[in-house]
């Protein structure tokens, strides 16, 4: 018999990122961190408009229920394309069948006033009764006065922060400017230069294979007392492939360790998204645990439910076609390469 799992949960993604593959050469070629995000990242989400946000949300939903992901938690940025945003996910994203917790990530790099309409953004989403998160970009794009915005708006509403949390050197100085407003509802993204004796409560979500890509080092995620989940940080929505990689990682650092510390991780998520423990992924391979998956490729997802409804049958999407949303996701693509 297939083995049956609880539906996997993405803790950090940005969907926006789905249309940035063949994206236009930056004006010049990115030396460090803080380049990366000036010259690509920054550049493309200010070029977002709602049409991209949709299509982006319901590609990369489609991708991450076609590895068994049934719960993403998103970190949403569109400067020019504010108001409506997490509307556009959240609708993309039930759509497709799969759940999803969309934060907008508030920042002063636009003004305050465009970091009061992120607030609002957040607000506006949550009190309608969508499910959702406070976002905050980094503390070093914020003022002291958004930061203290953000976390009273999150403990107004009864959620929680997400928050990228030291990702590069740039953001040295993040734990000390949270300290005090840190809870542990809290969502901590990358900490890959947070020290080890910190201040901040919350989650740390681990990115592998996203802080290789940026060059920013190895966060060892395993020294933190914080709990800590999986995330891809916008490279797909495949938790099973960021949990391998992860315990590659370590094992890099620690010969003596196996697989289990990772697939803790990656179980993390069902808390993050409790929802998603009430989702059912039967997979083509069995037995679905860490010494056999960390060494399988090509283990996917054969039947996924829902909420009791099945979204994919057969390897197949049940409620959208797969080649339209690639196709509409292309066409956006070129949209916003064009802007660039």
């Amino acid at each position: 018999m297939p083995a049956v799992t609880p539906g996997l949960v993405c803790a950090h993604h940005h969907l926006y990122s789905a249309l940035a593959r063949g994206m236009p050469a930056p004006p010049r070629t990115p030396t460090d961190f803080a380049e990366i995000l000036e010259l690509v990242w920054w550049r493309l989400d200010s070029a977002l408009d709602l049409e991209m946000i949709r299509w982006s949300a319901m590609l990369g939903a489609l991708e991450a229920l076609e590895s068994g992901t049934t719960a993403i938690v998103d970190h949403h940025e569109s400067p020019n394309a504010i108001e409506g945003s997490l509307d556009a996910i959240a609708t993309a994203c039930a759509e497709v069948g799969i759940r999803v917790v969309p934060a907008y990530g508030v920042t002063d790099r636009h003004g305050h006033d465009a970091a009061r309409r992120g607030l609002a953004e957040n607000e506006r989403f949550i009190r309608a009764g969508g499910r959702g998160l406070v976002g905050i970009h980094a503390s070093f794009t914020c003022t002291d006065e958004t930061l203290r915005e953000a976390a009273e708006l999150a403990a107004d509403l009864g959620v929680g922060v997400h928050v990228h949390v030291c990702e590069g050197t740039i953001d040295a100085d993040a734990p000390r400017r949270l300290a005090g407003l840190s809870r542990d509802d809290w969502l901590l993204a990358h900490c890959v230069n947070l020290p080890t004796d910190h201040p901040l409560r919350g989650t740390i979500l681990h990115n592998p294979l996203s802080n290789l890509n940026n060059a920013v080092g190895y966060a060892n995620p395993a020294r933190f007392a914080n709990p800590v989940a999986l995330g891809t940080d916008g490279i797909g929505g495949n938790v099973l492939e960021s949990f391998r990689l992860a315990y590659a990682m370590e094992r890099s650092v620690d010969v003596t360790c196996g697989p289990d510390t990772a697939w803790a991780w990656l179980e993390r998520g069902w808390e993050v998204v409790p929802e998603a423990r009430e989702d059912e992924v039967t997979w083509s391979y069995d037995p679905m645990d860490p010494w056999h998956v960390a060494f399988t490729p090509g283990i996917r997802p054969l039947r996924v439910t829902v909420g009791g409804q099945t979204v994919l049958e057969d390897g197949k999407p049940t409620r959208v076609d797969a080649a339209e949303i690639r196709a509409k996701a292309r066409e956006q693509a070129v949209r916003l390469h064009a802007r660039l």
